[in-house]
């Protein structure tokens, strides 16, 4: 009975693992280039997650902006804030729009 249930666990882990993986890596990725893109996003944004404490832009941690929110910004810039289009790809983006919308809780 023990076998048939570990058996079942390790299945499911192995058909959600993938997924999980790659979304770590997402964000691992989305992180680094919040941290590194030119300019970088940490020094116009707080975000605690970053270990950013930027202060020009808004406190991410209180904006809590979703993944879509953030791509748009990303794409097209907002106030001062320019458009990265030209610096990233759009995998990038996505990374970033996807480790910000995590780091602050907004939904994806």
């Amino acid at each position: 009975m023990a076998w048939g249930r570990a058996l079942a666990l390790a299945l499911l882990l192995l058909s959600t693992g993938g997924s999980w993986a790659s979304d770590a890596a997402e964000l691992a990725r989305g992180k680094e280039l919040f941290t590194t893109i030119q300019p970088a996003c940490a020094v116009c944004h707080t975000l605690q997650a970053a270990g950013a404490e930027g202060q020009v832009g808004p406190v991410l941690d209180e904006l809590k902006p979703d993944a879509p929110r953030v791509l748009r910004a990303l794409k097209a810039g907002i106030g001062v804030m320019p458009s990265y289009a030209e610096r990233m790809s759009e995998k990038d983006m996505q990374a970033v729009a996807s480790f910000v919308a995590h780091a602050t809780g907004a939904a994806k």
